[in-house]
């Protein structure tokens, strides 16, 4: 289980709304060591090749070969465990499915992809519906941090996917194409049923990994200035989760020895 964490603060209430959320050390290391480490590294992706290739790899030497292709990297970013972070927080709390780890589309370890840092299907009251998130890792003793600002800050990204309808069909055929014959092609179906009957219905997820004191200040401006004009169907959550000072420049570490 991902604690929910010790309430900060809510604001803000439907379409856009803010929640602040923390960990302590304990909860953020069973995080790592029951979903984190794991989403980092993508090892239901590494056991799928195994399977796939069980007759292929016959010899020690080729078994030893395809060991060490699907090995761990020597180095990780933080920034990865924040993304890890927040897929398993809104996979357990929001009710969440991330189908695709992105890292599978690098052609390039270390790469940083376009488009929204989580793709997936949520469901809501009213069934499957598509979810897409956007996720900085900060420690900056500044509320809300740098990060939030700029052209590939969270603010814009936020604002781009709930105001370009061009962007949301980009993620929509993002989906679809890994959909075909999959696990969760039902739910793409119906999540894709409501899309096409409004194309902002969706949900959408800013995320904050934070390692500061909590402060309502991190999402309170964004909160009331992504509600304002929030087309029909539309919702918005921005979520920033806490931990204790100084954990941020310590998490690749952590999910290096979960690994």
């Amino acid at each position: 289980m991902i604690a929910a964490g010790a309430k900060c603060y809510n604001l803000g209430s439907s379409p856009s709304k803010g929640t602040g959320r923390s960990w302590n050390a304990e909860e953020l290391d069973e995080a790592i060591e029951d979903q984190v480490a794991a989403l980092v590294f993508d090892d239901q992706g590494k056991a799928d090749i195994l399977e796939l290739l069980a007759g292929v790899a016959e010899t020690s030497f080729e078994q030893e070969q395809l060991a060490q292709a699907l090995a761990a990297p020597d180095d990780i970013e933080d920034w990865r465990v924040g993304e890890a972070i927040a897929e398993a927080y809104l996979s357990e709390h929001r009710n969440c499915l991330f189908p695709w780890p992105d890292g599978r589309d690098e052609r390039k370890s270390g790469s940083s992809l376009p488009g929204a840092d989580l793709v997936g299907v949520q469901q809501d009251e009213h069934g499957d519906r598509f979810v897409f998130g956007e996720v900085k890792t900060s420690g900056e003793a500044k509320y809300p941090p740098g990060a939030v600002y700029g052209r590939t800050g969270l603010k814009q990204q936020l604002e781009d996917l709930r105001d370009k309808e061009g962007i949301r069909n980009d993620l929509f055929k993002y989906l679809g194409f890994r959909a075909k014959n999959s696990t969760w092609l039902d739910r793409f179906k119906a999540a894709s049923k409501r899309y096409l009957n409004n194309t902002s219905d969706v949900q959408l997820f800013g995320v904050l990994v934070r390692d500061v004191e909590p402060n309502v200040d991190d999402v309170r401006v964004r909160v009331e200035k992504l509600g304002n004009g929030c087309p029909a169907g539309t919702q918005i959550e921005l979520l920033a989760l806490y931990l204790l000072g100084g954990a941020i420049a310590d998490l690749a570490a952590q999910a290096g020895g979960s690994a």
